[in-house]
């Protein structure tokens, strides 16, 4: 067999059999996706994936990280770059050469999502090879012309309830618009993500601005006007359907400035080169007027700082953003955050949704602050927390102190469309897992154990995210 029945069970029997049971009682739930990457264009137009490698392969940094990590070019997979210069064209040629580094992924989260995706939709049992590679190809291939592999049935297969994609408020949403008007019924909302008018280190930020401006009819290098935009373009999104904000910024550094010096910072951002200090204050100033925003008009805020985007200068010159360049840094987050939680920790109407690459940070710092503060709830996915040994710590290192009902349950976060059903499988074994051994070591009843599977497979997400 490509995946075995039991994979991430314990590999004690009574546990194993515990597991089993709260797993068969969840394994089948609708998913909740409210913080991925998927592109809106798929459920727009519901065209057919053009071939294996254009699905698999290329938006896939996951996958190609690691193989670049192992001397591979980007241009030998396909990537685009910037200027449009030449790279591999060939999809099959491409395929074979992800083939024949299959072997780099053992062990990894990756290897055990497209293993799983490979038998469950392609039926597959013999594992990826270079001699085999034609074969996966041809079969691949093949179903993708079929109509049941169409983004809209696949989305329907997946018993996908709901799933967000993240968009910057430059966009006009227009894919958004064209699934509203085709009459589809799937739940496809977006989530509202600043970064490029938010971030004064974001490439062409003072540009963003002034189209910031011609979109909503805004002075957007006024403070006020600026703020108004934003305001605007939040209610714009809400009414494609987004419950979320989405901030990817450096640090979870957040500052509650008057209003002199934030208009005062604003201007100098916003009209002159900022220097490293100016552009961090002014991202922690936003992300405490975002926190009011949603106060105001409900939506939730995630926040998932502690990554080092675009590490390696060369690829992201080349090929720009989201090449698998983002490292993990030391965040935090008990002083970082105490601004916005001096303001906003206490309102239970307003929800603060924190994610992070720096794991060590949960049982020191995010747990507590989870435990005690009303609007503040962890979110346990994220590069560390969507493989099997990250998402079993992320449950050893909070549940004492935050318990479960302070997090937000299973939030997968990809580009890879045909991934998503396997992170989802993923998390309910290893969550199914952990919670067959509180059971069998007598600190937690069976029936509290299959209550909680329930919760962390569905119902948090979907509270969470007011989906």
């Amino acid at each position: 067999m490509l995946i075995h029945p039991d994979r991430l069970f314990p590999a004690e029997p009574a546990t194993r059999e515990v597991a089993r049971r709260l797993y068969a009682e969840i394994r089948d739930l609708p998913i909740i996706s409210p913080h991925g990457h998927t592109d809106p264009r798929w459920y727009a137009e519901n065209e057919a994936f053009p071939d294996p490698a254009a699905l698999f392969v290329i938006p896939d940094h996951y996958i190609f990280r690691m193989l670049y990590s192992q001397g591979v070019r980007l241009e030998e997979l396909g990537i685009p770059t910037k200027d449009g210069s030449a790279v591999e064209r060939d999809p099959r040629t491409i395929w074979r050469r992800f083939a024949a580094h299959y072997h780099l992924f053992r062990g990894t989260p990756t290897r055990a999502w497209l293993d799983h995706t490979f038998a469950t939709l392609f039926g597959f049992a013999e594992r990826l090879s270079a001699a085999n590679a034609d074969f996966y190809y041809d079969r691949i291939a093949e179903a993708l012309r079929q109509p049941e592999f169409r983004p809209r049935a696949l989305f329907e297969r997946f018993r996908i309830e709901a799933i967000a994609t993240t968009e910057s408020p430059l966009d006009p949403l227009k894919h958004h618009e064209a699934i509203r008007q085709s009459g589809w019924r799937g739940r496809v909302v977006t989530a509202y993500r600043p970064d490029p008018v938010v971030d004064p280190d974001f490439e062409g930020f003072r540009q963003n601005l002034a189209r910031f401006g011609e979109i909503t009819g805004c002075d957007t290098f006024s403070w006020n006007g600026y703020l108004e935009a934003h305001r605007k373009r939040r209610a714009f999104f809400r009414e494609f359907g987004a419950t979320a904000t989405d901030h990817g910024h450096p640090t979870a550094q957040t500052a509650d400035l008057s209003r002199a010096d934030a208009e005062a910072l604003f201007r100098r951002v916003s009209t002159r080169h900022a220097t490293p200090e100016d552009a961090e204050l002014f991202r922690a100033q936003m992300l405490t007027e975002m926190a009011a925003m949603s106060l105001e008009d409900g939506m939730v805020m995630q926040i998932h700082p502690g990554s080092s985007r675009n590490h390696n200068a060369a690829l992201f010159g080349r090929f720009g953003r989201d090449m698998g360049a983002d490292i993990p840094s030391r965040t935090d987050y008990v002083r970082a955050l105490k601004p916005l939680l001096d303001r906003f920790g206490n309102e239970r109407n307003f929800t603060l949704i924190l994610f992070t690459l720096d794991e060590t940070s949960y049982s020191r710092e995010l747990a507590p602050l989870a435990g005690h503060y009303p609007a503040l709830k962890l979110g346990p996915a994220w590069w560390f927390f969507d493989a099997p040994e990250g998402m079993r710590r992320f449950r050893e290192l909070t549940t004492e102190t935050a318990g479960f009902y302070n997090t937000v349950g299973f939030n997968d976060d990809t580009r890879a469309y045909l991934s998503i059903p396997a992170r989802h499988d993923m998390a309910r074994r290893v969550d199914c897992a952990f919670l067959a051994g509180l059971v069998a070591t007598h600190r937690l009843d069976e029936d509290e154990a299959h209550e909680v599977a329930y919760d962390l497979a569905y119902r948090l997400a979907k509270e969470a995210y007011k989906l």
